[in-house]
Formats: C-alpha cells, structure tokens, sequence
C-alpha cells in the first residue's frame, strides 16, 4: 500500500480512491505554481477545494457500497469459506503520528465479532437449502414411483395389446381343448357300449336286461322294495329321468330336417309316444330306444338316445379314526332267556374278544326270567372281566320303540354311537366298522339291509341235519333275501336321535315304530346311508302274529311270516310236495317191476 505525505494536515479520507484523486490534484497545483501559474492560489485554497470534492465523492462511494454489501449478504450463499476471507470494505484507520502523519490502508480492520456472525447466517442459511433439497428429492421420488405403478398396467396394454389377447386365446384354447377332450371320452363311451352292435357274453348271466317303459309305468326285473313287476315311479328322481329323456325326444323330433324330412308337417306330443326300453352300462351310460306313432297307421318314428358317464371325479380323501368310537348297543327285551343267551355267545366273540369298543345297554321288560337275563350278564362280566353293560327293568307292556328311546336316553357318557338291535341277530365285527364308517354326527346316519334267514328246516330238509349258526351265515338265493323292507336296525349318534325327536313311544307291540323313526330321518337334511350289509344277519325264528294286534299291523306280521319261510322254489316244493312223492313211488314201482 502506499503512503502519501504532504505539508499540510487533513483528517483522513474514508476512501483509497479519494486520497489518490486529492494527491494528484495536489501535485498538478504545485506543477503550476512553480511555473507561475495560480500564483495568487495559496496551499489552504487548494485544500478547502479538495476537501470538499472528496466529502461528496466518499459520501456518494460509501452509500453505494453499503448497497452492494447488504444485497450480497442477502442473495449470495458462498459455496466455500475461502469467499469469506475475500476483500473487506474499507475502513478509516486511526490518526498518525503526532506530526499529523495519516494512514489509508486496503487490509480489514474492523472487529472479528461481525465476521462471525456473516459465516453463521450463511451456514444456517446453507443448511436450509440443503434439507428443502433433499424434501423435494425425496417428493420427487414418491412422485416417479407412484406415477410408474400407474401407468405400467397402462403402458403395457398400450405397448402389447397382443399379449393380452394372446392370454385370452390361450385361455380360450385350453378350455376349448378341455372341452374337445370331454366330447372325445363321451364319443368313446358310445362307441364301447353295446348300442350299434351287440358284444359277445360268456353267458347267460352277462347280459344286462333292459326294462321298458310307457307314460305311466315302469316293467322291471329287479323289483325291490316295492316288490311289484309293474310300477307307477313314485321316486322323483326316475320321474324326472322319464320326463326329460321324452322332452328331448320331442324336440329332436319337432326341429325341421331340411335334408331329410322336406314334407313332414307333423308335431308330435307326449300323446304319440308308445313305448320305450332302457338299460344302463354301469360303466359306460343308460341307452334309451324310444317309438313314437308316425304319421301313416303303420308308420312308427323310432328314436335312440344316449347318456354317457363321464369320467371318475375326486370329490374327498379324509382319514377316519375310528379306534375311540365306541358304539352302544340297545336291545328291547321281553322274555326270550333263551334266545338271550344265544345272543351273548356271539357278543362274547364279537364284542367282547375281537372289537372290545362295545356297550351293551339291555332294557328288560316285566319281571318273568328276568333272573335268567341277569345271570347270563353276571356270568358274562365274571368270566371275561367285562362290565360295559347296562340292565334296565320296565314293568310295562312290551313296546319296542319305547324300549330303544329308554335306553339310548339312558345314556350319560356324552354323544354315544348307537346300534338298536333285536336278540334274534347276528353280527360280525366288520358290521362294527361299518357302523363306524357310516354314520356321522349332524352329517350322517346308517340303515343298513340285512340278510335274512329262511327256515333252516326247509332249506336243509330236516332238523336233523341242521348246521352250526356260524355254518348258516350265508349269502345265497336259497338261503335268505335281503330284508329291504324292515327298517328296524340302524346306526346313529345319541345327539341326532334326540334332535329327531326319538321313537313314538305310543306305538305298542311289534312293528311300526322303526318306518316312524325313519320317516323322520328322511325328512331332515341328514344323509341316510341305506345298503346291504353282509356282516348282519336275522336269524330265522318262528313268528307269532297276535289276534290282539290292529289290521294293519297283522296283516304286516303275517307278510313277514311268509317271507320268512323259504324261497319261491322252496315253497313251490312244499306246496306240490304229495306230487313229487306220488312221483317217486311211481318212478319205485316201474324200475321194482323191471327186474326180473
């Protein structure tokens, strides 16, 4: 910096660039007065002038900069602190020497404490910038990624509007193709059936019948319950198969055949058909040939008709844990000591020594043998250790209904299975396990068919030579016939037996109270499992139908009695037994008479 020194004295300018406009003026006016010019100027004139020019200059400078500062504090952020040790503005330093020496010098000279404050507003300054950037940054981010879950599914059926019809195709070609597969299996039932051609049989045996069919009857072999040959349907299900195959008929009849039928004028009714025969494959489908009347007196419309089964679908797969299910055994008594005992022998075997999950709960009715009964149990719980068993004593008229709903109410050890029984029946322990499989609190109930016994007499020709019970439990046409009209043994848990509403106790002596019991079972929404069990078996005993009983119930006896004999063959035997006798004797006397 350099120092100017003059003869005469002046308070220092504020400004560097006033001092060096007042020393070259200064110089120029000694310049001229050495060379005569201005000589009447004196050095004080000069100094009033330059001080007063440089009062106004400095004024005007320092207002401008102090300007330029306060705008630079507020719009500049300096990036560095290198900006902050730039140049300062000028300040006044303080006087010289006493020989009125001043001194005017570019350095900064204020104090430290404003420096500081200028750094920490820029820093705080700074800090806001930078957390209003990194908010707007992160907006910014939510924004693009909101804006590309958007528009993505947008973007991509603008962009591949292809593929998505290709996923439609596909989708429409694999149900298309499901469906073809479909129409090939129904095509190929059709083509193995016995329809178009018939199929060579080992036997007689192998054919399946068909059973025809009108309006309103049904001729069938296999007659079951009903026992009747001719049969007005009375089940839904076969009615509404009746009806919709003859809809069919009759639309496929009434369409227009523009290559086949360009004459035919006919509309033919319900009232035009004559007659149909149907039989059904098992495993292939039911075939129906259905004739209707034409429209000539000799003309016949003959139309054949086919539903295919489809192919097996998976409907469940469970486990069923049947090792804690014990089942309860309820058997009405009334007399009968003996056959008592033979129902214990064979619960000795089965329940007892194979199954052991069985209570036996036995509901006595009257005091005659009612000793013989307890000494049978006594002797049974001693020897085997087995005291599952309940007696109950009723001093009342025999009631079989009555008996049952006693002795299932009886019960306290929680939802029991039950199985009502008679002591004229015989049962294995795969019955057990049938019991167990079908039935199912809330869901299920179990009525199975049992076999029953004809009179061992006739079917082995005498008494004598009759053989052990175990040895008669056979499933042969000569032998018994499926019971499908006594509903009398069945398999249900206690809490569907009470929510049923149990027996009709009402009903006295044999017979009625157990088609009651299934009536109502058939009217609620369990599902009733009805079919043949080969574990159950009702053993043949002598039938004594009482005068006192109502018509009804008689008359339901004495059927049952009949049936309970022996075969058609059997009977048919019995009843020409004086012919074939005659027979005989003839046949004796001719060979008799041949010999010689």
């Amino acid at each position: 910096m350099g120092v100017a020194r003059h003869s005469f004295t002046h308070p220092p300018l504020p400004q560097r660039s006033v001092s060096s406009t007042c020393r070259g003026t200064h110089r120029r006016l000694k310049q001229r007065e050495r060379s005569g010019e201005y000589l009447w100027m004196r050095p004080s004139v000069g100094y009033e002038i330059c001080k007063t020019f440089g009062e106004h200059v400095g004024s005007v400078l320092v207002l401008v900069c102090c300007s330029l500062s306060l705008l630079y504090v507020i719009t500049c952020s300096p990036h560095t602190d290198d900006s902050l040790t730039g140049p300062q503005l000028p300040r006044a330093g303080p006087a010289g020497s006493p020989g009125g020496h001043g001194v005017l010098s570019g350095a900064p000279q204020g104090p430290s404490g404003g420096r500081e404050n200028y750094q920490a507003l820029l820093q705080e300054r700074e800090e806001q910038h930078r957390q209003h950037i990194s908010s707007l940054k992160k907006q910014i981010a939510q924004l693009k990624e909101a804006l590309q879950e958007r528009g993505e599914p947008i973007k991509g059926e603008k962009k591949s509007p292809e593929k998505g019809g290709e996923r439609q195709a596909g989708a429409g070609a694999i149900e298309e193709r499901s469906h073809t597969d479909l129409q090939e299996f129904l095509r190929s039932q059709l083509s193995r059936a016995e329809v178009h051609s018939g199929v060579r049989l080992p036997s007689e045996y192998s054919v399946v019948p068909f059973e025809s069919f009108t309006l309103q009857r049904v001729y069938q072999l296999e007659m079951g319950l009903t026992r009747h040959p001719e049969e007005k349907p009375v089940r839904k299900d076969r009615r509404d198969e009746i009806n919709e195959v003859l809809e069919s008929a009759l639309q496929t009849l009434n369409t227009p055949n523009l290559s086949r039928d360009r004459t035919a004028s006919k509309v033919y009714s319900p009232a035009d058909f004559i007659e149909g025969i149907a039989r059904t494959e098992k495993d292939k489908g039911t075939l129906y040939d259905l004739s209707f009347r034409g429209e000539q007196p000799q003309q016949f419309r003959r139309l054949v008709l086919y539903r295919p089964f489809g192919p097996l679908m998976k409907v469940s797969d469970e486990r069923v844990q049947t090792q804690y299910t014990l089942i309860n055994i309820i058997l009405p008594l009334s007399h009968r000591a003996d056959k008592f005992r033979h129902f214990m022998h064979n619960f000795r075997e089965v329940c007892i020594k194979q199954d052991g999950r069985v209570h036996l709960t036995v509901v006595y009715f009257g005091r005659d043998q009612i000793s013989e009964v307890k000494g049978t149990l006594e002797n049974t719980s001693r020897e085997l250790n087995f005291q599952n068993f309940t007696l109950i004593q009723l001093n009342e008229e025999f009631s079989r209904g009555r008996g049952l709903d006693v002795g299932a109410r009886a019960w306290k050890g929680g939802n029991v299975l039950l199985f009502f029984c008679d002591v004229d029946i015989i049962f294995t322990s795969d019955f057990l396990n049938t019991c167990r499989l079908n039935t199912q609190p809330g869901k299920k109930v179990f009525y199975p068919v049992l076999f029953s016994q004809f009179n061992p007499a006739v079917i082995y020709g005498s008494s004598e030579h009759i053989p052990p019970v175990e040895q008669q439990l056979v499933i042969k046409k000569d032998t018994g016939f499926w019971r499908d009209f006594g509903f009398g043994m069945t398999c249900q848990y206690r809490s569907d037996f009470i929510n049923i509403g149990g027996f009709d106790v009402d009903i006295k002596g044999w017979g009625g109270e157990d088609v009651h019991l299934y009536r109502k079972y058939l009217h609620s929404n369990l599902l009733v499992i009805r079919a043949p069990s080969r574990g159950l078996f009702h053993l043949w005993h002598e039938k004594h139908c009482a005068d006192e009983l109502p018509p009804d119930q008689y008359k339901m006896c004495m059927q049952s009695k009949a049936m309970n004999e022996a075969s058609h063959g059997q009977l048919g035997m019995l009843l020409f037994r004086h012919e074939i006798e005659a027979h005989l004797r003839k046949q004796k006397q001719r060979s008799a008479a041949k010999k010689p």
